[in-house]
């Protein structure tokens, strides 16, 4: 499972704090698009996770957890994403809360299925940049060297830009993405049309689309055609 990372050009991020219709999952889930990808900053628990997940298993097609938060932690999923800010002075979002749920946990991780992400967060209105406190004053050459830190360093597989919110800066995931040798970039953050969609998805290796699912479903689903079809 963890192979097929590499072929993901589109995935859909659901929140398991928001509401979605199950007409609207449906279309989502039956969209094409690659995977789908069950995560959020707040309000995650593992009451709302469980009951997305069981509605998600209804289709075929690959379902992974971003991990936010140790206690919503769900077994059944294709794969376990965990996250390291790398932009962040505060070493609880890099190694802290890992080394606690490695601690807590660790006799029950099915490490086959862990697969870690290098976070780089560049919009500080986001949830995830004020929780973490992520330092988005980067030039590009900075959020490079991040990369490279992950990609080089560290061999992480994942370097994800994450703009949440907001369509980022395409020239700077550009050149982030001819600084990777082996890490699969991926970028989120406000992808709300096809044309967005097909910008990004020209910069990077996946493209990761959440927010217009729960405010508009046919420009949501016209990212996938964007970027399949």
């Amino acid at each position: 499972m963890k192979d097929l990372i590499q072929s993901w050009r589109h995935v859909f991020k659901l929140d398991p704090d928001k509401e979605i219709g199950d007409d609207t999952l449906e279309a989502v889930c039956m969209s094409g698009t690659d995977a789908i990808m069950v995560g959020g900053s707040t309000g995650v628990t593992y009451e709302n996770t469980v009951d997305l997940l069981s509605r998600i298993r209804r289709y075929e097609l690959p379902c992974v957890q971003e991990v936010s938060d140790l206690e919503a932690v769900v077994p059944g999923f294709d794969l376990y994403m965990v996250p390291m800010i790398l932009n962040t002075g505060d070493t609880t979002w890099i190694m802290g809360r890992h080394r606690e749920g490695i601690e807590r946990y660790g006799y029950m991780i099915p490490w086959e299925l862990i697969v870690t992400e290098g976070y780089i967060v560049l919009n500080g209105e986001a949830a995830v940049a004020k929780l973490t406190g992520a330092d988005v004053s980067l030039e590009a050459g900075a959020v490079s060297a991040y990369a490279q830190i992950a990609d080089k360093l560290m061999r992480l597989p994942i370097l994800y830009l994450e703009y949440s919110g907001t369509f980022g800066d395409m020239d700077i995931v550009r050149t982030v993405g001819r600084s990777l040798e082996q890490a699969r970039l991926f970028y989120g953050g406000g992808i709300t049309n096809a044309e967005q969609a097909a910008e990004a998805a020209a910069a990077a290796d996946t493209i990761v689309v959440g927010n217009i699912v729960y405010d508009n479903l046919e420009q949501a689903l016209d990212t996938v055609k964007a970027v399949k079809g």
